[in-house]
C-alpha cells in the first residue's frame, strides 16, 4: 500500500473542499444569512405594527435566540463539507511532515540486532539526504549524501513496495570485500574489537559480538560460527558483475549512483551481498531515534 499517494489524495481532496468552502460556500452562507435575517426583522416589525407581538423582556429574549437561530441555520456547513474542509489543515501537516521532515517505521525483522530490535519504533530523518516530490520521489533539493555508517531507510530495489532498513557499508566507488566474516573497504580492514557475547532471545543462542568502526561511527555487529563465510543463494541484480563471489565471501565495486547495505546481524540479514546495490533514488533517510518499544522503554533514544 503506497501510504504516501493515499495522503496526498486525501489532502487534495479535502484541500479543494477547503478552498471552495472559503471562496464560495462561505460567502454565499453568509448572503442568504443576511438575506434570512433581514425577511426575520421585516416579518417581527410588520408584526410589532399589527399588536401582534410584545415588548416585554422575555418576549426580547426569545425574539434574539429565534434571531440567532435563523443565522446559525444559514452558516451552518453542509455535514460532508464541515468534515472534509476541517480535516485538510491536520492532514496536510501530516503530509508535510512526513514528507519532508521526519517519518516513523517500525522494525520488523531481525537483521539489525543488536542495533535495532524487533517491534522498536525509529525516526527517520527525510530532509538529510535532499528534498524529495512525495510520491515521485524525485530529488530537488540536494542538501547531502549518506555517508558510511549511516542507518538508512531505503525501497527495496527488487519490490519498491517494501521499506528495508541497512547500514551503509560502501559509497560509490567503493571496493567492499566481506571474506572470511571480516570486511574491508577500499583495501583498508575496517576496525573491529571482540565483545562479549550476544544472546538473542528470538533464537535462544548466543552470537559473537564485536564492535565496528565504519566511516568513524562505532557501532555493534553479530556473527554466527555456525554459518559459512561464503555466500548462498545470490540473485541476479543490475551491475552484478560487479561483484566477485568466492568461497570466503565476496568482493564489490560500488557503481556510481549506489550504495552498499548490509545488516548488523550479519548472518541473519539478506542484504547487498545477495541482492545487489542500492539505488541513490530509492534513500528514504536516516534513521536516527528509537521513539518507541512497547516490550522494552529502555530502548528509546538516539541510535547509530
Amino acid at each position: 500500500m503506497n501510504f504516501a499517494l493515499i495522503l496526498l489524495i486525501l489532502v487534495l481532496v479535502t484541500g479543494v473542499a477547503w478552498v471552495a468552502d472559503k471562496l464560495v460556500f462561505q460567502p454565499a452562507r453568509r448572503r442568504a444569512a443576511q438575506d434570512a435575517l433581514a425577511q426575520f426583522d421585516q416579518q417581527q416589525l410588520a408584526m410589532q405594527g399589527a399588536g401582534v407581538q410584545g415588548s416585554g423582556t422575555q418576549e426580547g429574549s426569545a425574539l434574539a435566540s429565534a434571531r440567532a437561530k435563523v443565522r446559525d441555520d444559514k452558516l451552518r456547513q453542509p455535514w460532508w463539507l464541515e468534515y472534509s474542509a476541517s480535516f485538510f489543515p491536520v492532514i496536510l501537516a501530516v503530509f508535510v511532515l512526513r514528507s519532508f521532515v521526519v517519518e516513523p517505521f517500525k522494525i520488523p525483522s531481525g537483521s539489525m540486532i543488536p542495533t535495532l530490535h524487533v517491534g522498536d519504533f525509529i525516526l527517520v530523518n527525510k530532509f538529510e539526504y535532499g528534498i524529495r516530490l512525495p510520491v515521485l520521489n524525485t530529488k530537488v533539493v540536494a542538501l547531502g549524501e549518506p555517508k558510511r555508517g549511516d542507518v538508512v531507510v531505503f525501497r527495496y530495489p527488487k519490490d519498491e513496495s517494501m521499506d528495508y532498513i541497512k547500514r551503509v557499508i560502501g559509497v560509490p566507488g567503493d571496493v567492499v570485500a566481506y571474506e572470511n566474516k571480516k570486511l574491508t573497504v577500499n583495501g583498508q580492514p575496517v576496525p573491529e574489537t571482540a565483545m562479549p557475547d550476544y544472546f538473542d532471545e528470538e533464537h535462544i543462542a548466543y552470537f559473537k559480538q564485536f564492535q565496528e568502526t565504519v566511516g568513524g561511527v562505532k557501532h555493534r555487529i553479530l556473527n554466527d560460527p555456525n554459518v559459512p563465510p561464503y555466500i548462498l543463494g545470490a540473485d541476479d541484480f543490475p551491475d552484478k558483475q560487479n561483484c566477485q563471489y568466492n568461497s570466503q565471501g565476496v568482493i564489490c565495486k560500488v557503481p556510481a549512483g549506489h550504495y552498499f547495505m548490509m545488516g548488523d546481524n550479519r548472518d541473519n540479514s539478506a542484504d547487498s551481498r545477495y541482492w545487489g546495490f542500492v539505488p541513490e533514488q530509492n534513500i528514504v533517510g536516516r534513521a536516527f531515534f528509537i521513539w518507541m518499544n512497547f516490550s522494552n522503554l529502555k530502548r528509546l533514544g538516539r541510535f547509530q
